[in-house]
């Protein structure tokens, strides 16, 4: 007798009445097999399928212990695979698939008009972006390239006494971040706006300025793994050296700073490209206990003393 076909799209076939673990370790080998990219809030396939379980099964990550042990039922089962099998057949990151991802402690709703929440910002905002800024001062912040809110909303829960102006030239993204900022319950005290970097703002300042702006070049787009072509092509994409945004961020972000005001942005890869177009400012940049990097932090008097390598 011919043994039953492995069920697409999986290379080897399920295991039957698997505990989560053993569910868990199943995912990872099948997404390491079909070589999935990861990156997306999850660092390997192991995270990767450990989430869509947990997801699928709506289990507690403050109990995993214990939930690892559970005994998968075939509904459950049933439940998880055609999550995996979504996960392999499109190759569509995670978070997108559970609808969801978590933030600086946070949970938003995300989709595919919004790129996924993983930005090293989250430990700047737990910190307190000390000891750049005083935290009792904090009354103003805006968030450049808002995309879900995430970045918006959690530093208006960091700084209580704080009002947030988030910007996003997508009316889709902001549509995403609406419902974040509802989410929360912070209506009164986080504005949308739609519009290209400080255009919505008039003359406002502000003791705090964030970005995690599109940072990638054309060149980097086109290696980019198809994970990342689900997300937002005007997300990622900043012309040929991945600077176009962070250009326009820079020039404007010393009038648009209170005195003692601090700029942080994040630039990810292009970091090198950064530091060779304006070489005679002073970017001080960060390092993160939990991994990430290409953030830099320019305070106002910065900004001040290098206006002409800025605007130029």
């Amino acid at each position: 007798m011919t043994a039953p076909a492995t069920p697409a799209p999986f290379a080897s076939r399920p295991p039957r009445s698997p505990t989560v673990a053993q569910l868990v370790e199943f995912g990872a080998r099948e997404f390491d097999a079909a070589g999935l990219a990861f990156g997306h809030g999850t660092g390997d396939a192991t995270d990767d399928a450990a989430a869509l379980v947990f997801h699928a099964l709506d289990l507690d990550h403050g109990q995993a212990a214990a939930a690892y042990e559970h005994k998968v039922g075939p509904a459950e089962l049933e439940n998880v695979l055609s999550l995996f099998a979504e996960r392999l057949r499109r190759r569509v990151p995670a978070a997108y698939l559970m609808r969801r991802m978590w933030f600086a402690g946070l949970e938003f709703e995300v989709d595919e008009r919004v790129i996924v929440p993983r930005s090293p910002f989250a430990e700047l905002i737990q910190a307190g972006f000390a000891p750049w800024v005083e935290p009792d001062a904090v009354r103003r912040v805006l968030d450049i390239g808002t995309g879900s809110g995430c970045i918006a909303v959690a530093c208006a829960v960091r700084f209580p006494a704080s009002r947030v102006d988030a910007v996003d030239l997508s009316p889709d993204a902001l549509a995403v971040a609406r419902r974040n900022v509802a989410r929360h319950g912070l209506d009164a005290r986080v504005a949308l706006h739609q519009g290209d970097v400080y255009e919505p703002l008039a003359d406002r300042c502000f003791e705090l300025i964030v970005s995690n702006p599109p940072y990638v070049s054309d060149a980097e787009m086109a290696a980019l793994p198809e994970e990342y072509r689900h997300e937002p092509d005007m997300a990622l994409r900043a012309g040929a050296d991945g600077l176009d945004v962070v250009r326009r961020i820079l020039h404007g972000a010393e009038r648009h700073l209170a005195p003692g005001g601090v700029l942080v942005v994040e630039v990810g890869d292009s970091e090198e490209r950064l530091q060779r177009a304006f070489p005679s400012v002073p970017f001080l940049w960060l390092e993160f206990e939990r991994g990430g990097g290409g953030v830099f932090v320019l305070t106002k008097d910065d900004l001040g003393r290098h206006r002409r390598a800025l605007t130029n």
